[in-house]
Protein backbone atom coordinates (compact mmCIF):
# COMPACT_ATOMS: atom_id res chain seq x y z
CA UNK A 1 0.00 0.00 0.00
CA UNK A 2 1.58 3.39 -0.84
CA UNK A 3 2.11 6.38 1.43
CA UNK A 4 -0.64 8.43 0.14
CA UNK A 5 -3.29 5.57 -0.03
CA UNK A 6 -2.39 4.98 3.97
CA UNK A 7 -2.57 8.19 4.80
CA UNK A 8 -6.29 8.35 3.11
CA UNK A 9 -7.22 5.36 4.52
CA UNK A 10 -6.06 6.18 8.00
CA UNK A 11 -7.70 9.89 7.53
CA UNK A 12 -11.14 8.35 6.38
CA UNK A 13 -10.50 5.54 9.50
CA UNK A 14 -10.27 8.62 11.64
CA UNK A 15 -13.03 10.30 10.48
CA UNK A 16 -15.27 8.03 10.75
CA UNK A 17 -14.30 6.85 14.28
CA UNK A 18 -14.95 11.02 15.18
CA UNK A 19 -18.64 10.64 13.89
CA UNK A 20 -19.57 7.36 15.70
CA UNK A 21 -18.52 9.11 18.79
CA UNK A 22 -20.36 11.52 17.89
CA UNK A 23 -23.36 9.83 17.68
CA UNK A 24 -22.63 7.57 21.22
CA UNK A 25 -21.71 10.46 22.85
CA UNK A 26 -22.75 13.33 25.03
CA UNK A 27 -22.30 16.99 24.42
CA UNK A 28 -22.30 18.55 28.00
CA UNK A 29 -21.83 22.17 27.59
CA UNK A 30 -22.21 24.23 30.88
CA UNK A 31 -22.15 28.01 32.21
CA UNK A 32 -21.25 29.42 35.74
CA UNK A 33 -21.13 32.31 36.09
CA UNK A 34 -19.88 33.48 40.41
CA UNK A 35 -19.91 36.88 42.22
CA UNK A 36 -17.98 36.99 45.25
CA UNK A 37 -20.08 39.40 47.84
CA UNK A 38 -17.19 39.48 50.40
CA UNK A 39 -14.98 37.05 52.27
CA UNK A 40 -17.35 34.59 53.18
CA UNK A 41 -20.12 34.75 50.81
CA UNK A 42 -20.33 34.12 46.94
CA UNK A 43 -23.00 33.62 44.22
CA UNK A 44 -23.69 31.49 41.07
CA UNK A 45 -25.42 31.16 38.17
CA UNK A 46 -25.42 27.63 36.32
CA UNK A 47 -26.43 26.81 33.25
CA UNK A 48 -26.09 23.73 31.10
CA UNK A 49 -26.97 20.97 29.52
CA UNK A 50 -26.78 17.88 31.65
CA UNK A 51 -27.52 14.06 32.56
CA UNK A 52 -27.29 12.66 35.89
CA UNK A 53 -28.19 9.89 37.55
CA UNK A 54 -30.01 8.01 34.69
CA UNK A 55 -32.49 11.24 33.93
CA UNK A 56 -32.94 12.64 29.98
CA UNK A 57 -30.94 15.45 28.81
CA UNK A 58 -31.90 18.63 30.54
CA UNK A 59 -31.66 22.08 30.29
CA UNK A 60 -30.27 23.01 33.86
CA UNK A 61 -30.97 26.63 35.07
CA UNK A 62 -30.83 28.40 38.41
CA UNK A 63 -28.78 30.05 41.37
CA UNK A 64 -27.14 29.64 44.35
CA UNK A 65 -25.51 30.73 47.35
CA UNK A 66 -22.27 29.56 49.04
CA UNK A 67 -21.11 30.13 52.31
CA UNK A 68 -17.47 29.80 53.45
CA UNK A 69 -15.21 28.85 56.52
CA UNK A 70 -12.18 31.01 56.23
CA UNK A 71 -9.53 30.05 54.13
CA UNK A 72 -6.23 27.97 55.26
CA UNK A 73 -3.02 28.55 54.72
CA UNK A 74 -2.01 25.03 53.79
CA UNK A 75 -4.92 25.09 51.46
CA UNK A 76 -3.92 28.50 49.81
CA UNK A 77 -0.76 26.51 48.75
CA UNK A 78 -1.96 23.75 46.80
CA UNK A 79 -4.75 25.78 45.27
CA UNK A 80 -2.05 28.51 44.28
CA UNK A 81 -3.44 28.07 40.48
CA UNK A 82 -6.70 27.85 40.63
CA UNK A 83 -8.74 30.14 40.79
CA UNK A 84 -11.78 29.40 42.13
CA UNK A 85 -10.72 30.33 45.76
CA UNK A 86 -13.30 28.30 47.63
CA UNK A 87 -11.00 25.14 47.07
CA UNK A 88 -8.74 27.37 49.56
CA UNK A 89 -11.72 27.05 52.09
CA UNK A 90 -11.51 23.72 54.38
CA UNK A 91 -15.49 24.04 54.17
CA UNK A 92 -18.23 25.25 51.56
CA UNK A 93 -22.05 25.43 52.18
CA UNK A 94 -24.41 25.93 49.52
CA UNK A 95 -27.63 25.80 48.69
CA UNK A 96 -29.42 26.68 45.70
CA UNK A 97 -33.02 26.44 43.16
CA UNK A 98 -32.66 24.67 39.50
CA UNK A 99 -34.82 24.61 36.72
CA UNK A 100 -35.27 21.41 35.03
CA UNK A 101 -36.55 21.25 31.25
CA UNK A 102 -37.13 17.82 29.81
CA UNK A 103 -37.97 17.71 26.16
CA UNK A 104 -41.55 15.93 25.75
CA UNK A 105 -41.84 15.84 29.95
CA UNK A 106 -43.14 17.91 32.80
CA UNK A 107 -40.38 20.44 34.04
CA UNK A 108 -38.67 19.81 37.26
CA UNK A 109 -38.46 22.29 40.31
CA UNK A 110 -35.00 21.61 42.26
CA UNK A 111 -33.48 22.53 45.38
CA UNK A 112 -29.77 22.10 45.99
CA UNK A 113 -27.79 21.35 49.04
CA UNK A 114 -24.57 20.60 49.27
CA UNK A 115 -21.50 20.40 52.34
CA UNK A 116 -17.89 20.20 50.42
CA UNK A 117 -14.74 19.55 52.29
CA UNK A 118 -10.97 19.71 50.83
CA UNK A 119 -8.42 18.62 52.05
CA UNK A 120 -4.46 19.11 51.06
CA UNK A 121 -2.22 15.81 50.80
CA UNK A 122 1.20 15.81 49.72
CA UNK A 123 2.94 16.91 46.57
CA UNK A 124 0.11 19.15 45.99
CA UNK A 125 -2.25 17.10 45.47
CA UNK A 126 -6.05 18.41 46.45
CA UNK A 127 -8.52 15.96 47.69
CA UNK A 128 -12.30 17.49 47.43
CA UNK A 129 -15.35 15.49 48.68
CA UNK A 130 -19.05 16.69 47.87
CA UNK A 131 -21.75 15.42 49.71
CA UNK A 132 -25.28 17.05 48.00
CA UNK A 133 -28.94 15.90 48.34
CA UNK A 134 -31.12 16.88 45.21
CA UNK A 135 -34.78 18.12 46.33
CA UNK A 136 -37.29 17.05 43.42
CA UNK A 137 -40.76 18.40 42.46
CA UNK A 138 -42.12 17.09 38.76
CA UNK A 139 -45.75 17.56 38.53
CA UNK A 140 -47.24 17.51 41.85
CA UNK A 141 -44.48 14.71 43.45
CA UNK A 142 -41.72 14.73 45.25
CA UNK A 143 -38.59 12.70 45.44
CA UNK A 144 -34.96 12.66 46.48
CA UNK A 145 -31.30 11.48 45.92
CA UNK A 146 -28.15 11.40 47.84
CA UNK A 147 -25.02 12.14 45.74
CA UNK A 148 -21.11 11.88 46.51
CA UNK A 149 -18.59 12.72 44.93
CA UNK A 150 -14.82 12.49 45.36
CA UNK A 151 -11.94 14.23 43.24
CA UNK A 152 -8.38 14.68 43.41
CA UNK A 153 -6.64 17.15 41.50
CA UNK A 154 -3.00 18.50 41.18
CA UNK A 155 -1.54 21.36 39.03
CA UNK A 156 1.46 20.74 36.33
CA UNK A 157 3.54 22.98 34.77
CA UNK A 158 3.99 23.60 31.17
CA UNK A 159 6.29 26.60 31.09
CA UNK A 160 4.77 29.29 32.49
CA UNK A 161 1.13 27.86 32.52
CA UNK A 162 -0.21 25.54 35.19
CA UNK A 163 -3.33 23.74 34.02
CA UNK A 164 -4.73 21.26 36.76
CA UNK A 165 -5.76 17.82 35.80
CA UNK A 166 -8.24 15.90 37.67
CA UNK A 167 -10.28 12.37 38.20
CA UNK A 168 -13.09 12.40 40.30
CA UNK A 169 -15.69 9.50 41.11
CA UNK A 170 -19.72 10.24 42.08
CA UNK A 171 -22.20 8.09 43.38
CA UNK A 172 -26.14 8.21 43.37
CA UNK A 173 -28.78 6.72 46.15
CA UNK A 174 -32.17 7.47 44.23
CA UNK A 175 -35.07 7.04 46.68
CA UNK A 176 -37.09 6.09 44.05
CA UNK A 177 -34.84 2.71 43.49
CA UNK A 178 -34.11 2.43 47.36
CA UNK A 179 -30.56 1.85 46.24
CA UNK A 180 -27.00 3.18 44.69
CA UNK A 181 -27.85 3.17 41.23
CA UNK A 182 -25.58 5.52 39.37
CA UNK A 183 -21.82 5.56 39.35
CA UNK A 184 -20.21 8.65 37.38
CA UNK A 185 -16.54 8.34 36.57
CA UNK A 186 -14.57 11.93 35.52
CA UNK A 187 -11.39 12.94 33.92
CA UNK A 188 -10.27 15.82 33.26
CA UNK A 189 -8.58 19.35 33.51
CA UNK A 190 -9.03 22.80 34.41
CA UNK A 191 -7.57 25.81 31.91
CA UNK A 192 -6.96 29.04 33.56
CA UNK A 193 -7.59 31.88 30.96
CA UNK A 194 -5.74 35.29 32.40
CA UNK A 195 -7.58 36.20 36.06
CA UNK A 196 -11.20 35.58 35.60
CA UNK A 197 -12.40 32.48 33.53
CA UNK A 198 -11.37 29.12 33.69
CA UNK A 199 -12.02 26.43 31.15
CA UNK A 200 -13.13 22.87 32.39
CA UNK A 201 -13.01 20.26 29.84
CA UNK A 202 -13.80 16.40 31.01
CA UNK A 203 -14.63 13.20 30.16
CA UNK A 204 -17.76 11.20 31.61
CA UNK A 205 -19.01 7.59 31.82
CA UNK A 206 -21.41 7.13 33.29
CA UNK A 207 -23.48 3.61 34.95
CA UNK A 208 -27.28 3.38 35.78
CA UNK A 209 -28.90 -0.04 37.13
CA UNK A 210 -31.78 2.00 38.19
CA UNK A 211 -34.05 0.66 35.38
CA UNK A 212 -34.09 -2.43 33.64
CA UNK A 213 -32.34 -3.01 31.43
CA UNK A 214 -29.03 -1.24 33.00
CA UNK A 215 -27.73 1.70 31.02
CA UNK A 216 -24.31 3.45 30.19
CA UNK A 217 -23.73 6.69 28.80
CA UNK A 218 -20.44 8.48 27.16
CA UNK A 219 -20.10 12.51 27.86
CA UNK A 220 -18.03 14.78 26.55
CA UNK A 221 -18.29 18.47 28.84
CA UNK A 222 -17.16 21.55 28.60
CA UNK A 223 -17.97 24.08 31.18
CA UNK A 224 -16.85 28.21 31.24
CA UNK A 225 -16.14 29.26 34.95
CA UNK A 226 -16.09 33.05 35.55
CA UNK A 227 -14.96 34.86 38.71
CA UNK A 228 -16.08 38.29 39.83
CA UNK A 229 -16.14 40.02 42.64
CA UNK A 230 -17.66 43.36 44.29
CA UNK A 231 -14.22 44.29 45.60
Amino acid sequence: MSLPTLTLSLALLATCTVVALAQETEALPELDPYLKLNGTVRFRVQAANTREGGDPTQLTIGPDLELYLKPLVRLKEVTAFDLDDAKARPLVFAAGYRYLATPGSPSTNRMELATTAHFPLKLQFLLTDRNRADLDWTNGSFKWRYRNRLQVERPISIRSYHPIPYISAEVYYEEQYQKWSTTELYAGSLFPIKKRYEFDLYYEHQNNTGKRPNSQLEGIGLKLNMFFSLK
